[in-house]
Formats: C-alpha cells, sequence, structure tokens
C-alpha cells in the first residue's frame, strides 16, 4: 500500500473512531457523570464511581472538581447539548467554597460531606484550579469570578511559593524534591488563560515555565523530561533522578507544540526527542507504560489510562510533524487500547489500570480521568478527520 492510500486508509478509520467517540462522550459518559457523579446533597462531584455507577464513600478530592469543571466546559464548546452549564456552576460553585485555605491557596481534599481535611496545599492541585477557572470563565463569560480567582490565586503563588531562580517551589518550608508534573500541569492552566484571554501576566509566567523546561527540566542527552529535581532544578540523584514517565513526555510535547502556537517559537525538535523517547521506550503491544529509567528500561510495567490519552492527542496533533503515517498509526494503536479501558458493563465508565502484563483491573471507576479522557478525544471531534491532515488545535484544551 502506497503513502497516500495508507493516509487514506487512516483517515477513514479514525473517522470511524471519531463518530464512536463522539456517541460514547456524549450519548453515555457525559450524561452518566452528571447524573450519578454529580453529588446534589453536599456539592461537587464525586470522587469515584464503583462498576455499578454507584458513588464510592471517599474523601473529594481538589482535582476532581477542578477536573470535572474542564470536562462539561469543555462538552459544551464540542456541542453536548446537556446542562453543561449547569454541571459548570456546580462545581465551580463548590470548588471555591469548600476548599480556600486562609491563605488564599486550596486545600487538597475534603470529605464527602464537604468538611475540611487535614493536608498542605500543593502545587498541582492549585494548577488544575487555575486551568478549571479559564473553562469557566469561557464556559460562563457573564461570571466576574473566574477572571478574578485567577488573579487572586497568582497574587498567592507568587506570594508563597515562588522559587529563589523560576517557577515555584512546592511547599513552605520547602519540600524535596521539586517534581516536574506540577509544573507541567501550571503551564497547560497558563496557556488557558493566554487563550483566554488572560494578558502579559499569564504570558510571563507561562514563558518561564517553558524556558525551565527547555534548560533544566528535559535532560539533554536523552531529550526526555525527568519527574524529580533538586532545589536548583537540576535533575535529582539517586534512584528518584532515574525516573522518566512515558506518559509525561507526550504530555509535554503536546504542551510545547500549544505553547509554540500561542507565544511563538520553535520547540519542535524538543517535541521530536519527546516523543521519540517515549514511542521508542515507554510502549509494549500499544501499551504506554507507567515509569522507565534514563536509559528506556522498565522500572513499572503497569499502565494507567491517561497515558494513552495523553499519547493519542499528541499522535493527533502533531500528525503533520512526523514521517508520513506514523501519526495517525499511533493514534489507531492508541484508540484501540482507550476502547479496551472503556468496554465496561455499564457504558461511559471506565477501568483505569492494568498490570504488568496487561491485564485490566476490576476497580471503581475515578472521576480524575475523565480529563484525561476528553483531551484524548476532544482533537477528533474538532474537525472532521477525513478532511484534516492535521486534527487539533490548541484551542482543544482553551
Amino acid at each position: 500500500m502506497g503513502v497516500e492510500q495508507s493516509k487514506a486508509a487512516a483517515g477513514a478509520n479514525l473517522e470511524q473512531h471519531r463518530l464512536w467517540a463522539r456517541d460514547w462522550l456524549f450519548g453515555a459518559a457525559l450524561p452518566l457523570w452528571w447524573r450519578a457523579g454529580a453529588d446534589r446533597r453536599n456539592g461537587g462531584f464525586h470522587d469515584k464511581l464503583d462498576q455499578q455507577a454507584r458513588p464510592v464513600d471517599a474523601p473529594k478530592r481538589l482535582r476532581v472538581q477542578a477536573r470535572q469543571i474542564f470536562v462539561y466546559a469543555e462538552a459544551g464548546r464540542l456541542g453536548w447539548d446537556g446542562p453543561w452549564r449547569e454541571a459548570v456552576s456546580h462545581g465551580l460553585g463548590f470548588m471555591l467554597s469548600a476548599y480556600r485555605r486562609e491563605d488564599g491557596l486550596f486545600r487538597p481534599s475534603v470529605t464527602p460531606t464537604g468538611e475540611p481535611l487535614s493536608g498542605e496545599p500543593d502545587l498541582y492541585d492549585q494548577a488544575f484550579v487555575l486551568f478549571a477557572l479559564a473553562a469557566a470563565h469561557g464556559a460562563l463569560p457573564e461570571d466576574p469570578a473566574p477572571r478574578r480567582e485567577a488573579e487572586a490565586l497568582l497574587d498567592r503563588l507568587e506570594a508563597l511559593l515562588a522559587h529563589p531562580e523560576r517557577g515555584f517551589e512546592e511547599a513552605q518550608p520547602r519540600r524535596l524534591p521539586l517534581r516536574s508534573n506540577p509544573h507541567m500541569h501550571l503551564l497547560e492552566g497558563l496557556l488557558a488563560w493566554i487563550g483566554a484571554g488572560g494578558g502579559e501576566r499569564f504570558e510571563r509566567h507561562a514563558r518561564a515555565i517553558v524556558d525551565l523546561a527547555q534548560e533544566r527540566l528535559i535532560d539533554p542527552e536523552t531529550g526526555a523530561v525527568g519527574e524529580y529535581y533538586g532545589g536548583d532544578w537540576r535533575i535529582a540523584d539517586g534512584a528518584e533522578g532515574r525516573v522518566r514517565e512515558p506518559g509525561h513526555q507526550f504530555e509535554w510535547a503536546y504542551l510545547l507544540h500549544w505553547a509554540d502556537r500561542v507565544l511563538g517559537g520553535d520547540r519542535r525538535a524538543q517535541s521530536a526527542r519527546l516523543l521519540g523517547f517515549g514511542n521508542r521506550h515507554g510502549v509494549r503491544d500499544g501499551r504506554v507504560l507507567f515509569s522507565l529509567d534514563q536509559a528506556g528500561g522498565v522500572l513499572d510495567g503497569t499502565s494507567r489510562l491517561w497515558a494513552q490519552t495523553e499519547r493519542l492527542r499528541t499522535m493527533l496533533t502533531l500528525a503533520h510533524d512526523m514521517p508520513a503515517g506514523a501519526g495517525h498509526s499511533a493514534a489507531l494503536e492508541s484508540l484501540a487500547t482507550l476502547r479496551r479501558h472503556l468496554d465496561v458493563p455499564v457504558r461511559g465508565l471506565w477501568l483505569d489500570q492494568a498490570d504488568a502484563a496487561g491485564t485490566l483491573l476490576d476497580e471503581p471507576a475515578p472521576a480524575s480521568t475523565f480529563y484525561h479522557i476528553m483531551t484524548g478525544v476532544a482533537p477528533l471531534l474538532d474537525v472532521p478527520v477525513a478532511t484534516a491532515p492535521s486534527i487539533a488545535s490548541a484551542r482543544s484544551l482553551a
């Protein structure tokens, strides 16, 4: 089969997956998680549903509220005709009232009924609050609260967690090692705000994190992002410094592509190396593994659903920068893995984890994964696959 025939075949297959994704998302998942996943008695969203779609009695994590706000805002943007504005407002009100601390940051979790739980604020969670506020700003343009709250959160991050060199600390007093993951999601939230008209302040912080990634977080020898760093933003010593998560290579590659679009510049070389490391070492039988060492050896051969969706989104988005057909072929492979996770008796739920042999574990479905599924399939839904060689845009996360 020639190159053009391969492209046409991949396009046809992606078109079939697009129709499936729209039906699964609009017809099953979004209605189910609004009906069973929203807690109308105590507020907010349940953290997990069991495989019969019943809420699991567990603390409500901040990141779940933030991610579900995004999910329903994005559903509205993609054309779902369900009560997406009501869902955004439901999550936003609970997030801003139940999780706020006296210092202006947000606590990591509350009880199922909304009472505060102990725990220091996590930079990772603050990043998702910023991201959710950008989504709410787009979904509820008449509401001034999301913009006001985002500005206030940046104020508190600058005042309480500013790193002496660049970026942010994770706690005060300092907690080491520092992690790349919170800054990855902070960049995501900042880019979303730039797309929503946030302006110079959000751009300045986004540029600083992109520079941090290029100059410190990305290992110049392998082109891969590490997970753990010392206080000077150099890769940590010992076992922690060896860890590379393939899913994060795909996620960073996508974000650098997004940064090119909204900040200017050309970071395609860094994105290509991230993709190369992730695809070459981190994928077995179509499944993105959990963690590797710096040489690509497997540290943890289990897998999570989120990593499959990150590869899917990035392969779709960056297909035009890859050898002919390679991006679409990888996307089709990831779609097949994704659909295995979603093939459960109650349509709209999922199995989140697989063991090292690839066997899916029968566990409750965490609501936090819905955000990843949404970002993975959104590029399929943005434009008809059959007519677009590159089928995603930065606005799929704005």
